[in-house]
């Protein structure tokens, strides 16, 4: 279990520099560079993703039950999970209209990841996971918008219906592909079966 907080700690404390220290980092990068930012920023970001998978790995060795969580969970989970997916690909897919509601797709899909995994799953290891990555999105989440609160206000783009459908294919074909083959091979616990 101490390689997995271990790994928490390292992987959202990068993560939450511009929560907890946005004129710190500002600093920094105009000090050191985007270049040697994003390099330190990676190294550290990949040691901490590195131990989470690690600790998580052994944390599953020896489950701590906290709770066992009734099947309807599983069920929503696969329903939120549709919905993070389909978040997730409106972050990177220009110009769709729900990025242009949402502002900040990606960090609500790992809001709604952990929210479905931490329903789902009752051990002390996924509480640690999956409510620290919650904890973690709501923080990041309510910075952003103070952020956004604080940049000159642009009229909004609405998005094109083109880029919005292929926003919700992509996502629902990533949702797919994942829950019924990739998540069972890479996680080892098959969602649907």
């Amino acid at each position: 279990m101490t390689l997995l907080i271990l790994g928490l700690a390292l992987f959202l404390g990068v993560h939450s520099v511009r929560i907890v220290a946005e004129g710190w980092r500002g600093r920094t990068l105009a000090r050191i560079g985007p270049g040697a930012w994003k390099g330190a920023y990676g190294v550290l970001a990949l040691a901490g993703l590195a131990l989470i998978v690690w600790g998580w790995g052994a944390a599953r060795q020896q489950p701590v039950l906290l709770w066992a969580p009734p099947v309807w969970t599983r069920h929503l989970a696969g329903l939120l999970m549709l919905a993070a997916f389909v978040m997730l690909a409106a972050a990177y897919v220009p110009g769709n209209a729900i990025k242009a509601q949402l502002k900040h797709p990606m960090v609500l899909a790992v809001k709604t990841w952990a929210l479905a995994h931490l329903l789902a799953n009752g051990s002390l290891a996924a509480v640690l996971l999956f409510g620290s990555f919650l904890l973690w999105a709501v923080l990041d989440f309510r910075a952003a918008r103070q952020r956004d609160r604080g940049a000159v206000a642009l009229a909004p783009a609405a998005g094109s219906a083109r880029a919005t459908g292929l926003t919700l294919l992509v996502g629902v074909l990533a949702w797919a592909v994942f829950a019924f083959w990739v998540h069972g091979w890479l996680i080892g616990v098959r969602p649907f079966g």
